[in-house]
């Protein structure tokens, strides 16, 4: 440590700072400080007039510079990497690995300026630059990219590659969701397919995994140098001719950045949607049927995360459109087309939510309303009021069973007589795996599960139990496919009663069973005594006690 280093590090400590937060005070307040603090440094100066232009980003890419705060630079005849941190012993020691080998200078300039320089840079190269920011679905549309396995093969940049194959490979395995984690020995990706997150590869190195990471940001338009705060977007391909789109959610952690992609594949359309095709009991294909055509009043649908309440909202819906009513629907996103149906995107930045959006529908003369999903009070009491002006309102909400969902409204400060007084009917939904048409035999099942779900005798010995050995088909789980099954709650007069006179939940219970309600447990239980899934797949998503 030469003297004026000694210098600054008294002075630093003498205000209770370290000494890279004292320098950068120093250069922020005197710019022209900047050659007397970067020679002790061993660092070469160089002026913020003298950054623009002249990138070297075949030298360091332009995620590895973004992530590490890093401008590569032609700079009098060679090449040098400006640090915009140069203070941070670990930056500085992860460039000095890095390009050892290289024998590439170090500089500085003015933290500000290569910041700016690195922004510049990245606005430049991004994949959806051409269209500006309002314009957000033309930029998605424009950005897709087609991946088929040729493509794959041809690629040379194997980063490109492996989120190519990750993206080809999870629609090939019917997954729902990539979750893209990043560990201590590089990255992880896994698949959930049917419900369940399942293992499907890794890459060693923690610089794989930031390199991924990058790559799906800069498909998704997000900001690739900012690492510490959540991130959502999304982005388009065409994967064999099919429109797939991806949500992104990108989210900090310990290791660097997790990333999930929800799929929608756009090839599907709504119009060959039908409540026959979910592989729903006939029953109760009939009783959603019979609250769908009402005149109007509130339809909802209920069940956790991916339990498929869209699709069934969808295909009801698509089933009572006619042409003869004028069909209009808010959804975050639009999940399927439907043709004559008028479909409304929420857009959370230009204003446009559930809320809102639903007002303004109102005033559109619309027959039947779809909101995706009631999120909250305001949404609530609009969904409400136009069902009980005329409207059939269907409707998504969270909530744990048929019975609970009252609770919900009541929570979001909805007039228990208004709800109750609008409703139709209630759908609680779950989702099931299908045991492997391949590998399904006839099994005994577990003694422990029989015990806990109180199974009598005759359903055991008339029932025709099977269990999936796995198979390259099914990825040796054993399930392949999933299978919907929902109770369907009709609101009776004796219900309504007991619902504003908040009755126990028993006596509710009761009270529909009298009226034929067949409850999702029962209809679980039918459907495993069939050999159509197993009494442990049951446990896993219902309650058994």
């Amino acid at each position: 440590m030469n003297e004026q280093t000694r210098q600054w590090q008294a002075l630093a400590q003498q205000r209770s700072l370290s000494l890279g937060n004292y320098l950068l005070e120093v250069l922020h307040k005197a710019p022209d400080q900047l050659s007397t603090i970067a020679a002790p440094l061993g660092l070469i100066a160089i002026t913020p007039n003298h950054l623009e232009g002249h990138w070297r980003f075949d030298v360091l890419s332009l995620p590895q510079s973004l992530i590490h705060n890093v401008l590569p630079l032609e700079y009098r005849g060679q090449t040098c990497l400006v640090l915009g941190d140069p203070f941070t012993l670990a930056n500085r020691q992860w460039i000095q690995s890095v390009v050892a080998l290289r024998q590439l200078p170090l500089a500085m300039s003015l933290p500000d300026a290569v910041k700016a320089q690195l922004k510049l840079a990245e606005a430049s190269q991004r994949v959806m630059q051409p269209f500006g920011e309002d314009d957000e679905n033309a930029r998605v549309s424009q950005a897709a990219q087609e991946i088929s396995l040729s493509s794959i093969a041809q690629d040379d940049n194997p980063v490109v590659r492996l989120v190519n194959s990750m993206l080809f490979d999870a629609l090939q395995s019917r997954a729902s969701d990539i979750h893209v984690e990043t560990t201590p020995q590089g990255l992880v990706i896994k698949y959930r397919i049917d419900g369940v997150l399942q293992q499907m590869g890794q890459a060693s190195g923690l610089d794989q995994a930031e390199q991924a990471l990058s790559r799906i940001k800069v498909l998704s338009e997000l900001d690739i140098g900012e690492r510490r705060v959540p991130q959502d977007g999304r982005f388009k391909m065409k994967i064999q001719g099919r429109e797939v789109d991806f949500r992104v959610s990108i989210m900090p952690s310990i290791h660097g950045e997790d990333a999930v992609l929800r799929i929608l594949d756009k090839s599907q359309r709504g119009d060959s949607l039908s409540l026959a095709n979910l592989g729903l009991a006939a029953d109760t294909i009939a009783r959603i049927r019979v609250l769908a055509s009402e005149p109007y009043g509130l339809l909802l649908v209920t069940g956790p995360t991916g339990s498929g309440k869209s699709t069934t909202l969808y295909a009801a819906l698509s089933e009572t459109n006619t042409g003869e009513k004028k069909i209009i629907t808010i959804e975050d996103p639009v999940e399927y087309e439907l043709p004559g149906v008028l479909q409304i995107p929420v857009n959370d930045k230009k204003g446009l939510t559930f809320a809102r959006g639903l007002r303004s529908i109102l005033r559109h003369d619309p027959d039947t309303i779809l909101v995706g999903e009631i999120r909250d009070g305001e949404t609530a009491g609009i969904a409400v009021q136009a069902a009980l002006t005329g409207h059939l309102v269907m409707s998504s909400v969270h909530a744990n069973s048929a019975f609970s969902v009252l609770e919900r409204f009541t929570y979001m400060n909805v007039d228990p007589a208004s709800f109750v007084e609008a409703l139709n009917g209630v759908v609680a939904q779950r989702l099931v795996r299908r045991i492997c048409p391949d590998c399904g035999v006839e099994a005994t099942p577990d003694p422990q599960i029989v015990q806990l779900a109180q199974l009598p005798e005759a359903q055991l010995t008339h029932g025709h139990y099977r269990v999936g050995k796995g198979c390259e088909a099914c990825r040796h789980t054993g399930y392949r496919g999933r299978l919907a099954l929902a109770e369907v709650l009709s609101m009776t007069d004796s219900l309504k009663e007991g619902l504003l006179n908040r009755s126990s939940a028993s006596s509710l219970r009761e009270l529909a069973r009298d009226a034929g309600h067949v409850f999702i447990r029962d209809i679980a239980l039918a459907h495993a005594a069939q050999g159509d899934t197993t009494l442990k797949e049951i446990h896993r998503v219902i309650s058994l006690y």
